[in-house]
């Protein structure tokens, strides 16, 4: 079973005919892009109803703790798996799960988001544990090629999957009854490691993508402001944690606005404007850089955290994955590096959300109410769009006949 979901890396020693031997299952991004964008939808449908209270259902979570956990250790990590397996690939020249550990993988994942639903006939214990697999087994399947090929400074990321690894723990802690008080750590914490990764992954590909996308362009990098980009990042998410507010958190959050917005300044040009796949990245990260801007009024309690919360969630996290799916969509299937106008439109859609849902409430408390429907309605147009588009893409091989 455990070589089944990933523990042996190595799919040529395996002697045994691949029963998921599929295009789906050729590379890391392919089904698990697939996952995300179809839980995305289901995500929110049900968390609307919830809200609402038009849905009622038995859930080891709480229904708050639910929502964030799942939208955190259920869509974002699903979207990081896809990435980490493909781009490692890339990065280090060895294979990543494929065929039957791939698929074991995203059933693994899947089996995580099913079981809460029947906490009345599983043990809580289950649901914890299947729940919690997922992100140890999966920085060990990456962690195969990284150690092989010498790639050390990929190793960053086994650590980020490690600190995510100790976050879920806190939350099922808590939903276990074996400590008070841990799940809001650990989501806290489960959110300011995604951005950090987010920051470490920006680093990368955001001077190469400006470059690929733009003749003639050089983005300027910056080691030092990359490291420091993010301590000041992981600053902030600790202050908060710690519960330290006021002039300390404040300061700290400048700084990490500042930083942040002078690092992306030496990777922008104008031309990028002109081209989606790389406007909505920079668009994402400008989503994050506003969570640091809307944190400093936290500090002061001058706006809901649930503003500064969806900044880095809704904003931040929605609109850089979903920039980042479509692009390593095309790029590994082999087709030009060019978006049609469905997708752009759910670009515009998903950028609409996340405006009508941090920014006008800020501005019309009064219509909050009207806001988060809207922002709803916005988020799963844009998700259905890319569902409809790629899914038939990762579903087929790559259109130039190369494996992947």
């Amino acid at each position: 079973m455990l070589n089944w979901i990933g523990w042996n890396m190595n799919k040529n020693n395996s002697t045994s005919t691949p029963v998921f031997d599929y295009p789906i299952f050729g590379l890391g991004f392919r089904p698990f892009f697939v996952l995300a964008g179809l839980f995305a939808l289901l995500l929110i449908l049900f968390w609307n109803a919830i809200y609402k209270g038009e849905l009622s259902i038995q859930n080891y979570y709480a229904p708050n703790i639910w929502h964030a956990h799942e939208m955190l250790v259920g869509y974002s990590v699903a979207v990081i798996a896809g990435f980490l397996l493909t781009a490692v690939k890339n990065w280090t020249g060895q294979a990543t799960a494929s065929g039957d550990r791939l698929a074991g993988l995203c059933l693994l994942w899947l089996y995580g988001r099913i079981l809460p639903f029947y906490a009345e006939l599983l043990p809580d214990s289950l649901i914890a544990l299947t729940d919690f697999a997922f992100l140890p087994v999966l920085a060990y399947s990456v962690s195969q090629p990284i150690l092989r090929s010498g790639h050390n400074k990929s190793l960053v990321f086994i650590v980020l999957l490690a600190l995510m690894t100790a976050a879920n723990a806190l939350v099922h802690l808590e939903m276990l009854d074996i400590y008070e008080s841990t799940a809001m750590l650990g989501l806290n914490m489960l959110l300011a490691i995604i951005i950090v990764m987010i920051l470490v992954v920006a680093g990368r590909v955001f001077p190469f993508f400006t470059e690929r996308g733009l003749k003639g362009v050089i983005a300027i990098r910056n080691p030092f402001l990359d490291v420091l980009s993010i301590v000041s990042a992981a600053s902030v998410f600790l202050l908060q944690m710690v519960g330290i507010s006021g002039h300390i958190l404040a300061v700290t959050a400048i700084a990490a606005l500042v930083v942040n917005l002078v690092r992306i300044a030496g990777w922008h040009v104008r031309q990028v404007w002109y081209v989606p796949l790389l406007w909505i990245l920079y668009i994402g990260y400008g989503w994050i850089i506003l969570g640091f801007g809307l944190t400093v009024l936290t500090a002061y309690a001058k706006i809901s955290y649930s503003l500064v919360l969806h900044a880095f969630t809704l904003g931040g996290i929605g609109v850089l994955t979903l920039g980042m799916m479509v692009r390593v969509s095309l790029g590994h299937t082999g087709r030009v590096m060019r978006v049609s106008n469905i997708i752009v439109t759910a670009f515009v859609l998903l950028n609409l959300s996340a405006f009508v849902r941090v920014v006008l409430p800020a501005l019309l408390p009064a219509w909050y109410g009207q806001f988060v429907y809207i922002s709803t309605l916005a988020w799963l147009a844009a998700f259905a769009l890319f569902v409809f588009v790629y899914a038939p893409i990762l579903l087929a091989p790559r259109i130039d006949g190369k494996p992947d």
